[in-house]
């Protein structure tokens, strides 16, 4: 009798970043210290810094000890102390030395800076209704526009990207810089991926030509 010929199968394919692009982990700083009304936080070039809360430090750890055993080619931070903080755990598993990215830096907020945007939120201010109604940085006295945001934001990434080909790249920033770039990568609109947890990881894949979001706000390494 004939030998039977049993149909092939296909199964489902697993995503894997094409070739040339960069996979860049995002991740959200841990939680900073409590701001205090009439106690701005120290600045630096124009921004907040204020470090981590006993919080924030435990959510560093957890990164780190969630990240430890991937392939992460290189940590990036920015300019702020508690993206250095954040990375510290991660970097002494994987004896990196972070690099710093200054276009990756919070958003601006102008006279709002050092602590009173986040007391202004709590208190309901309108022009930070209007703020996020218009989802425009822009609205809040001084600060940085979205659209100026935005550039700088895709600038820093695609520095990354192009000293990364087919690399895993940890990069610790911001919420709003999070946003910023999951709204470039799905065209989504600018606020709509606005407070990511701290100490989430969030993944976008990209190249010179596509951005990609692959994940976001996992947060299932912290308690």
């Amino acid at each position: 009798m004939p030998k039977e010929i049993k149909p092939k199968e296909v199964r489902q394919l697993k995503f894997k970043p094409w070739p040339g692009a960069a996979d860049l982990l995002l991740i959200r700083h841990g939680e900073s210290q409590a701001a205090v009304e009439g106690v701005p936080f120290p600045m630096k070039d124009g921004h907040g810094d204020p470090a981590l809360h006993p919080t924030g430090q435990q959510q560093a750890i957890a990164v780190g000890e969630r990240l430890k055993t991937w392939p992460i080619a290189a940590i990036y931070v920015t300019t702020l102390q508690r993206t250095h903080q954040t990375a510290a755990p991660l970097a002494k598993h994987l004896g990196l030395t972070p690099k710093v990215e200054p276009d990756l830096r919070e958003v601006c907020l102008g006279q709002w800076d050092g602590g009173i945007h986040r007391i202004k939120a709590a208190a309901g201010d309108p022009i930070f209704r209007r703020s996020i109604d218009n989802q425009e940085w822009g609205e809040i006295p001084g600060a940085e526009t979205t659209a100026a945001l935005q550039t700088r934001v895709r600038n820093g990434l695609m520095r990354i990207a192009a000293a990364h080909l087919d690399q895993l790249v940890a990069v610790v920033v911001h919420g709003g810089v999070i946003a910023a770039a999951m709204s470039l990568a799905t065209g989504a609109a600018p606020f709509a991926f606005l407070q990511a947890e701290n100490g989430s990881i969030s993944r976008l894949v990209m190249d010179r030509d596509k951005m990609q979001a692959r994940a976001f706000n996992d947060v299932s390494h912290l308690d």
